[in-house]
């Protein structure tokens, strides 16, 4: 239970905090949350319960010392391997082998830096998925920091690929960390919520979608990204906990999706669907 709401507090609530740390002592588990400014505290602790399906946690909260608490957890966080791809801060550059497979994403106002278990499923699905098709039309949907498109990129250097998240500021750590990576004008990232924005309509039909959001939104988005892919195309879904996998997975078959794999990765769950 703890790791969960440290997953969900550092990767799926905004906003997220500068850092974070997560103690056991015995039977009992302490996580430290670090915010400036402070969010109100009940309001968390109901919106914590409320994302976990279960009891609102007990929060405590006192004055810290004035530090640079993004640039101390950054330092603390060692590499990701998922599937093929080693995902790593600027910190370790000189410690990792450079190549194709080496994605540099630092910590900051973006979710994704696959320290998180939903997006290490959706980085072993892309890795799965990409060795056994040639995706030509990819879009990943609520793309954060952007690792998922970049993992694409990388790995279909052919593919015509689109990103996008309804948080502006997202979008420009996004363009920024596939810039960085070498695959900035091959992915088009824009600010959009859903599959309404004329460039994704425009895009259709997908081959792959990507979408590491939530459970809610992906439950209600499920007829228009049905509508989005050919048939015989897939679908890579996470951001949602494995007790939530049976109702997200019920919204996709009800809508022509077969589901092929179910992973589940420290009480999270990521879905890879097929269009029937």
């Amino acid at each position: 239970m703890a790791r969960t709401f440290a997953g969900v507090l550092t990767d799926l609530l905004m906003p997220a905090p500068d850092a974070l740390t997560l103690f056991e002592h015995g039977a009992v588990w302490r996580i430290e949350a670090y915010y400036d400014p402070l969010p109100d505290p009940s309001a968390l602790a109901a919106e914590l319960g409320a994302v976990c399906c279960l009891p609102a946690p007990m929060i405590r909260t006192e004055d810290v010392p004035l530090e640079n608490w993004v640039l101390l957890s950054q330092a603390a966080l060692p590499p990701v391997i998922a599937g093929r791809f080693t995902i790593h801060g600027s910190h370790d550059r000189g410690r990792v082998p450079r190549g194709p497979n080496s994605i540099q994403i630092d910590a900051g106002e973006a979710f994704g830096t696959a320290h998180h278990a939903t997006t290490q499923g959706c980085l072993a699905a892309i890795d799965r998925l990409t060795r056994r098709h040639a995706f030509r039309s990819v879009l990943d949907l609520g793309c954060g920091s952007g690792v998922l498109a970049i993992a694409v990129a990388r790995a279909l250097p052919q593919a015509n690929i689109i990103a996008c998240d309804l948080d502006a500021q997202s979008v420009i750590v996004a363009r920024t960390n596939m810039r960085d990576n070498g695959v900035g004008n091959r992915i088009r990232c824009i600010a959009a919520a859903g599959l309404d924005h004329p460039i994704l309509r425009s895009r259709r039909p997908y081959d792959l979608i990507v979408a590491n959001i939530l459970a809610a939104p992906l439950i209600a988005l499920a007829p228009k990204l049905a509508d989005a892919v050919r048939p015989g195309a897939y679908v890579v879904l996470s951001g949602l906990l494995i007790a939530q996998a049976a109702e997200v997975s019920a919204a996709y078959l009800a809508t022509g999706f077969q589901i092929q794999r179910h992973d589940r990765i420290t009480g999270w769950s990521t879905l890879t669907l097929v269009k029937r």
